[in-house]
């Protein structure tokens, strides 16, 4: 008996990980990786975060982005963000662009845009 109880929570475990990182987040606008080459084209004032690590960052990042990893983000995000500015999210992947958008919505953020694509080569 158990053994069911065990294998259902890991299915609702699964089933709430899947929802939460693969159901969209709303209010979070995709823009082109393209739209770096000219960042006029965003909102006045757009904040670039940058949620990778660290290490990666430094390997290359976008000019005047700001570094706060995903795992520090619940922590330090008043430091450098308001929630009455607009945040570009630039990830190297879509699952964490999501985590950091709910987060940020979730602090009242709500002009918020994740680049989709390659924009370190």
């Amino acid at each position: 008996m158990w053994f069911i109880a065990l294998i259902l929570a890991g299915l609702g475990y699964l089933l709430i990980w899947l929802i939460r990182n693969l159901l969209p987040v709303q209010g979070l606008a995709y823009v082109d990786a393209s739209i770096l080459n000219d960042i006029s084209e965003l909102p006045q004032q757009t904040k670039m975060l940058d949620v990778r690590d660290e290490v990666f960052y430094r390997e290359c990042h976008v000019q005047g982005a700001i570094n706060i990893s995903i795992g520090r983000l619940p922590f330090v995000w008043r430091n450098e963000l308001s929630p009455s500015e607009p945040v570009l999210i630039l990830s190297d992947s879509i699952i964490k662009s999501k985590r950091a958008a709910r987060l940020l919505k979730s602090r009242g953020f709500r002009q918020i845009y994740a680049v989709r694509g390659q924009y370190c080569a």
